[in-house]
């Protein structure tokens, strides 16, 4: 390891940019209104880490899964969900509809009609946008992510240099 890799690239956007906190409670807010559980979200957020090779989001993410109680075997299985035994048909759905979002498909659409119908089956309309937020939400962060590299595991205060 070198020390490149102990450090954050920037300081914190929070402190150069104040309004991120608006927008993130926004988010939170519209991801929280009850249609859809928070560890749905937990699981499409720690997905979308994975997808885009982000420690710091695979820290966070499963450190939340963690904190909620999740066990390690639905944590770890994440990355292999479609065989796994551990999710519900209806995180099955979300986790394909952010890997439809994040990932390119090169034989046509990346959410197909096919992934739609199962998540409308397991979700309503509210629960379908509350979905898409949640995606977007993660979507948001992503660049912070990768481009400043916060520090993973860290408390908040101590991430960013």
């Amino acid at each position: 390891m070198t020390d490149k890799t102990l450090t954050s690239r920037m300081s914190s956007p929070l402190d150069l940019i104040p309004e991120i906190a608006e927008v993130s409670a926004a988010l939170f807010k519209a991801t929280g209104n009850g249609s859809v559980p928070r560890t749905t979200f937990a699981l499409m957020h720690l997905r979308a880490g994975q997808i885009v090779g982000n420690t710091y989001l695979t820290v966070f993410h499963s450190n939340t899964l963690r904190t909620a109680g999740e066990s390690e075997e639905r944590i770890t299985a994440v990355a292999s969900w479609r065989d796994a035994p551990y999710f519900t048909d209806a995180e099955r759905a979300a986790l394909a509809l952010v890997e439809g979002v994040l990932l390119p498909n090169r034989h046509g659409e990346r959410v197909t009609d096919e992934v739609y119908a199962e998540a409308a089956r397991h979700y309503d309309a509210k629960a379908l946008a509350t979905l898409m937020v949640a995606i977007g939400q993660v979507n948001f962060f992503i660049p912070f992510a990768l481009i400043g590299r916060p520090l993973p595991g860290k408390p908040q205060a101590e991430q960013w240099t």
